[in-house]
């Protein structure tokens, strides 16, 4: 499951388990229900610590996205899930904190759209892709999600990133305005902690409000139900 670590230059948020490359409850950080309330909770014990957040991973995957197997066998339950997913986005988008995503490896649908959700991306430039695969597996995207990646990209990237499901690398993606940084593994979360190193002044309530002002038809559509009728 994911934890925390408090440091002198942030909290740092890691999406899989302590100690270890693989996650044998959760291996590719995927969004299951028990999953998203344990972030959440995280995401608070970091706004208590008055720090910068850096959200990252360990091992081959950043985050696989949506639980496939539980969207597959929970038809009825999907409006609901699909809200929790929005409702972890929106927290994300309005910490009262700089909020710096290292993204450590693989990105793809909601996990990708979850790196979409920091204020500054950096991604390593030697392994891993960023991708929305929803098109290449016939799914739709949600309203919240369609208006995240429509608002957090330029418009031809998020066209051809939603339309395509095509595969960004760490290079690719900064050329396409979807991360801002691509650096080598090795440097990854030193290059996080720098930029959150010249933000902890900025850390506060105040960061929240701005960020609601900033973000608020995103955040409108995030928060407007999932239909039943999505699929």
């Amino acid at each position: 499951m994911p934890y925390l670590n408090v440091t002198d230059d942030a909290a740092e948020l890691y999406l899989g388990a302590e100690g270890v490359e693989l996650d044998e409850t959760n291996p590719e950080n995927r969004f299951g229900v028990e999953w998203m309330p344990s972030v959440t909770a995280l995401i608070d014990e970091a706004v208590a610590a008055r720090k910068p957040l850096i959200i990252s991973a360990t091992g081959k995957f950043f985050s696989n996205g949506l639980d496939t197997d539980y969207v597959f066998a929970n038809g009825d339950k999907l409006p609901a899930y699909l809200d929790t997913v929005h409702a972890l986005y929106a927290k994300v988008l309005t910490v009262p904190a700089p909020v710096i995503v290292a993204i450590n490896g693989h990105a793809f649908g909601a996990g990708a759209m979850l790196a979409l959700c920091a204020d500054h991306r950096i991604m390593r430039n030697d392994r891993g892709f960023w991708s929305l695969p929803e098109a290449a597996l016939n799914m739709p995207f949600t309203r919240g999600m369609a208006a995240l990646v429509r608002t957090r990209m330029p418009d031809a990237t998020a066209t051809e990133a939603m339309l395509t499901s095509r595969r960004y690398g760490g290079d690719d993606a900064v050329a396409a305005g979807i991360v801002d940084e691509a650096v080598g593994a090795d440097a990854l979360l030193e290059r996080a902690r720098e930029v959150a190193r010249t933000r902890t002044a900025l850390v506060g309530d105040n960061q929240a409000v701005i960020k609601r002002g900033l973000r608020l038809p995103l955040l409108d559509d995030l928060n407007t139900p999932t239909p039943a009728t999505l699929l």
